[in-house]
């Protein structure tokens, strides 16, 4: 599979990651078994960068991870793991405490140090901060990425869901490249093309990582906003490109991100075998520039101006 290196570091990741937020299932032994299935066909599809985050599966997604490493001996030194951290969900630790970001020393490493354990390795190759932390002290947030770094625990650092400006602020206080920002990138949600996230991954250098890339065609997207007369207009426009280049319409979306030209690396997030390895029919499509625009104008309802 292609490979892109991620930002400014040594990380060379194929061009797909795969996501492992649900491999856990309902975390019945029958559901862990599959996602360690799910894993291996991953692994055999030439995948070698996998998603975690210290909420997939509260925990568990991470340990599904460590077995099926031990259980089909993937080899650690070609793996890219990447987990995230920075949301507490309601009532925790304490009833009646609110949904909330929390980028403090001591949640921050705590999570690592839990995320280490539970994927039963020394570090992170990648460690992001999950969503913005509106009480985010910028230096103390950079100084406890540095000890993170310093002590051998995370190797890179970078973001999920920051703004161009959440970036900047971050990397100016950071001594070091922030070399990733995971975001949501779709048909449904563009926001990237225009806010200039895009554009400042490419200023940067930064790898881009797109979260829910198939929502609006799959399966309906996050907060999704579409009328039935947009999805049918989309609908429209997709099925015959995708008839045109012989692809089901998600691959076919695929595609559509991977024509941005800062280089997205779209996150697969399928526990089916089959869906894993489809997935890289996206890699292969000759798609037009052409063909781009005549999807981004189903989106829209109109033309570009």
């Amino acid at each position: 599979m292609e490979k892109v290196t991620i930002g400014k570091s040594s990380l060379e990741s194929t061009r797909l990651v795969y996501g492992c937020m649900r491999i856990a299932g309902d975390n019945s032994p029958e559901a862990r078994k599959r996602g360690r299935e799910a894993l291996k066909a991953a692994y055999d599809a030439g995948y070698n960068h996998f998603d975690h985050a210290d909420i997939y599966g509260a925990g568990a997604c991470e340990e599904v991870f460590a077995e099926a490493v031990e259980e089909f001996g993937f080899e650690r030194e070609k793996l890219i793991v990447t987990s995230k951290c920075g949301i507490h969900f309601e009532d925790s630790p304490n009833a009646g405490d609110p949904k909330r970001y929390d980028f403090s020393r001591d949640h921050i490493l705590r999570s690592v140090e839990g995320s280490l354990k539970r994927l039963k390795l020394d570090s992170l190759d990648l460690f992001l901060l999950h969503r913005p932390d509106y009480l985010m002290d910028a230096a103390a947030t950079a100084a406890t990425l540095q000890e993170l770094v310093d002590s051998g625990m995370v190797r890179n650092c970078g973001v999920s869901n920051f703004s161009p400006s959440q970036f900047r602020m971050l990397q100016s206080f950071y001594g070091q490249p922030l070399v990733a920002n995971q975001v949501e990138i779709n048909i449904h949600n563009v926001d990237t093309l225009k806010d200039g996230t895009l554009d400042q991954c490419q200023e940067l250098g930064v790898a881009p990582m797109a979260w829910c890339p198939i929502g609006g065609v799959a399966y309906p997207a996050w907060g999704n906003t579409f009328s039935p007369e947009d999805e049918a207009r989309i609908k429209k426009e997709v099925d015959r490109q995708a008839a045109k280049y012989g692809v089901e319409d998600w691959v076919l979306i695929l595609a559509w991100i991977l024509k941005l030209p800062a280089r997205v690396l779209p996150i697969i997030g399928s526990t089916t075998p089959e869906r894993i390895r489809a997935a890289l029919q996206s890699l292969d499509l000759e798609y037009s520039r052409e063909d781009w625009y005549l999807m981004l104008e189903a989106r829209d309802g109109n033309a570009v101006p």
